[in-house]
């Protein structure tokens, strides 16, 4: 929020200088971006007043004005702005003033005339970009006055930036609050003196939505004057603030927002048909808005009515169609409390993002609107006349605040300084709050302005804020340290992640918040954890899955030209709002060639296997079984289900060519997916005997049906091997000549061995007999001849 620190002197005056107050104010909370002065420097600028501009003799587009600046005889300057005029205020640089860009005034002759000065423009004062011709001041600007004085050209802008439970700070009123209390200075508040009723008219209020707006002021304002001006110095602090001036009665309502606060409306009385409701939005329902978008609206969106249909979007933005004009002569002006749950997100539904939305999203005092109605009552009629009605009051405003349990021992403890009694009840009063002392335990209650105090940690805080972050002392805490020890079965992220960075993987962290059609595209059929108040429109739902995420890096490094990529990423997923609904999960990514340009080898494509073999180097000591499965988001011949220790793990697989092709990828890349839980626990090393007697190695082949599974063959025989089988593993697979159709042929190595004796071949044959008749009987395999 940005404004004017002269603004702010109004409503409160410590004695410090500008630096100074913004130290204090970033140290207490309000953290101060940037101070700058509202003009550049120049000097020797004062009022003036054109007597007369005679054209000039010797040059068409040049005139000779005659100038009082309020000090002896008027000077004369030549001057080629076309609005130099007699009669005409404006701000005249004296012979030895020294302008921004160190432009220097001097005596001069201007085609044989001379010249005592310079009428100035804002442009050539540094105060406005670009600009017509001189400045024009108001007829009553006092002659010979300073210009820098006059408009107070000295201010200084201060921009602060907000945290969003602060929104009581989005005010002038809030920050002279704040600077109060943390200053010790004494606040002004804002004179909100209530306007007797002129008239009798009133404009009847129904809410439908009692739960987003608790109250409704409105009232009634006939023969306000169209043709009046806003006053120079309330446009001036609109400006400074970074509102633009529009017409008076506008001007009004964002002055008392920027002032109080609280947002407000004027409708033109004569557009609005029969009385106001507060009402959600209906189906089928669009609304022309002040910034010429037309919107249709959402059902259950909250908007201000009348008979005829929504005129305004609830604090947010009014209607074109009731809106102020130049010729308005009856206005209806709106102060009301919509509540942040009702507002949070509703304007960026709609593309929109305005001052009373920022407002209301984070919080608007609920007992302002009422104050808020008598301030603005006032400045109309002060400004452009009218009569007032009383005010309507629709609804009501919460009771008190709930108390706060307060002990201030636990405060010492937690600041970690010794604060007595007496300091923290000065501290609460200067912040407002109420207290009743009950031994060693107060019951603190907060006013409705301070809303985002809560708890008792809250209290303790504004302690520490008043008193100034940078005063708390740095006491290093004094504990026993101790390494709490990791059992020796589980595995260490670290070790992971250290295991696949040696295999040539990099770590990447993506958002946890994606795109509902990326979610759609991994895991089609399956509702995503929609989040209510994203923070960018391709950020709706919480991510089921690492996939997305690495096949966005995947496309961001293809558009930098990194053609080989080897990715990781170890993050959670979000299947639900439970614990068990959020898995800690382990992905991968391979793309592009399977190893870096070298000339020992020949070029080729990451595969399948080639990450199958990564994955097997991650889990060793412990081994997968690789199962056909079938993935939405991987490619129907090349998925396998992980499965680890008998528990499913996860998937293997290269990308399914429907996303291939959606993605614009030239390949398909490989991709993992698998479950922390599964890979976190390993098998621990046992001792087994080390046989002294040679090892014997028989080799069989085997006939079985083409469909059946390797792994399945290799996983039953090796659970239920003969004592004396210490290995079996598959050498080769063959089809064709001399094997039937819709089978194949297996080739295992066994190898035997006994701890204590040399096998003789009665045992040896016995024992291959076993294995190959214990394969007959499970897979109906038969020996190959």
């Amino acid at each position: 929020m940005q404004f004017s620190e002269a603004w702010l002197r109004t409503l409160v005056n410590p004695k410090l200088d500008t630096d100074q107050l913004c130290h204090l104010m970033t140290m207490a909370g309000l953290e101060v971006e940037e101070a700058v002065s509202v003009a550049p420097t120049f000097n020797n600028v004062v009022v003036a007043e054109i007597l007369t501009a005679e054209r000039h003799p010797n040059a068409d587009r040049l005139q000779v004005c005659t100038v009082d600046v309020g000090a002896g005889e008027p000077l004369q300057i030549v001057c080629g702005a076309p609005n130099a005029r007699a009669g005409l205020r404006t701000a005249c640089a004296m012979v030895g003033a020294e302008l921004p860009g160190n432009f220097k005034i001097k005596q001069a002759k201007v085609r044989d005339v001379a010249s005592s000065g310079m009428l100035c423009s804002a442009k050539e004062l540094g105060i406005a970009e670009a600009a017509e011709g001189i400045m024009e001041l108001p007829a009553d600007a006092p002659v010979g006055k300073p210009l820098r004085q006059y408009l107070d050209l000295d201010d200084k802008l201060i921009t602060i930036k907000m945290t969003p439970n602060r929104g009581d700070c989005l005010s002038m009123q809030g920050i002279a609050r704040e600077v109060a209390a943390i200053s010790g200075s004494a606040a002004h508040p804002v004179a909100c003196t209530p306007v007797a009723a002129g008239l009798a008219d009133t404009q009847a209020v129904t809410i439908e939505a009692q739960a987003a707006c608790p109250v409704y002021c409105g009232r009634v304002i006939r023969g306000v004057n169209p043709n009046a001006a806003t006053p120079d110095w309330m446009v001036r602090r609109l400006q400074r603030c970074g509102v633009r001036a529009i017409s008076p009665v506008v001007d009004v309502t964002n002055y008392v927002l920027l002032e109080l606060g609280e947002p407000m409306h004027a409708f033109d009385l004569a557009k609005v048909a029969g009385g106001i409701r507060v009402r959600a939005a209906q189906a089928g329902e669009r609304l022309a808005l002040l910034n010429d978008q037309t919107v249709d609206l959402t059902e259950g969106t909250l908007v201000i009515a009348d008979d005829s249909g929504p005129v305004a979007l609830a604090g947010i933005m009014g209607g074109a169609a009731s809106a102020v004009s130049e010729t308005t002569a009856d206005i209806f002006l709106e102060a009301a409390h919509f509540t942040p749950d009702a507002m949070a997100g509703r304007a960026r539904a709609y593309g929109l993002s305005t001052d009373s939305s920022h407002r209301f999203e984070r919080g608007v005092d609920a007992a302002l609107p009422a104050a808020a109605m008598e301030r603005a009552t006032r400045l109309i009629l002060d400004i452009c006349g009218g009569q007032a009605g009383p005010v309507t009051v629709a609804g009501a405003t919460a009771g008190p605040r709930p108390g706060i349990r307060f002990r201030p021992e636990r405060a010492r403890r937690l600041l970690g300084m010794a604060v007595d009694d007496a300091e923290m009840c000065a501290i609460f009063v200067r912040l407002g709050l109420d207290m009743e002392a009950d031994g060693k335990v107060w019951q603190v209650t907060s006013p409705s302005y301070r809303f985002d105090l809560a708890i008792e940690v809250d209290l303790i805080e504004e302690i520490a804020r008043v008193k100034g972050y940078d005063n708390l002392p740095a006491v290093l805490p004094q504990t026993l340290a101790g390494m709490p020890g990791l059992p020796e079965q589980q595995r260490g992220q670290a070790v992971a992640k250290e295991r696949l960075m040696a295999l040539g993987y990099q770590e990447v962290i993506t958002y946890s918040f994606i795109d509902a059609r990326q979610q759609e595209m991994v895991a089609p059929g399956i509702e995503p954890i929609t989040l209510v108040n994203p923070i960018a429109s391709q950020m709706g739902v919480m991510r089921g899955s690492l996939i997305p995420g690495l096949l966005g890096t995947l496309r961001h490094n293809l558009n930098h030209g990194q053609e080989r990529l080897r990715i990781f990423e170890l993050g959670r997923c979000f299947l639900g709002t439970d614990s068990a609904g959020q898995p800690l999960r382990l992905g991968g990514l391979a793309y592009g060639p399977a190893h870096p340009e070298q000339w020992g080898e020949g070029a080729r494509m990451v595969d399948y296997f080639d990450v199958k073999a990564d994955l097997e180097a991650l889990l060793w000591p412990m081994t997968a079984v690789y199962a056909k499965g079938e993935h939405p988001a991987l490619h129907p011949g090349q998925c396998a289900r992980v499965t680890v220790a008998g528990q499913a793990a996860g998937w293997l697989g290269a990308l399914h060519p429907r996303l291939v092709q959606q993605l614009g990828l030239n390949r398909a890349p490989v991709l993992f997916e698998l479950d922390w839980a599964a890979l976190a626990t390993r098998e621990l090393p046992r001792y087994r005997t080390v046989s002294r007697f040679p090892a014997v190695r028989r080799d069989i082949a085997v006939v079985v049906e083409n469909a059946l599974a390797v792994a399945e063959i290799l996983a039953a025989v090796q659970a239920a091997l003969p004592a004396l089988v210490t290995d079996v593993a598959l050498f080769d697979v063959y089809q064709g000549k001399g094997v039937p159709e819709g089978k194949k042929s297996l080739a295992f190595k066994m190898l035997l061995q006994d701890t204590e004796k040399t096998l003789t071949d009665v045992e040896i044959e016995k024992t291959v007999s076993e294995v190959l008749a214990f394969m007959s009987e499970r897979f109906g395999a038969t020996l190959r001849s």
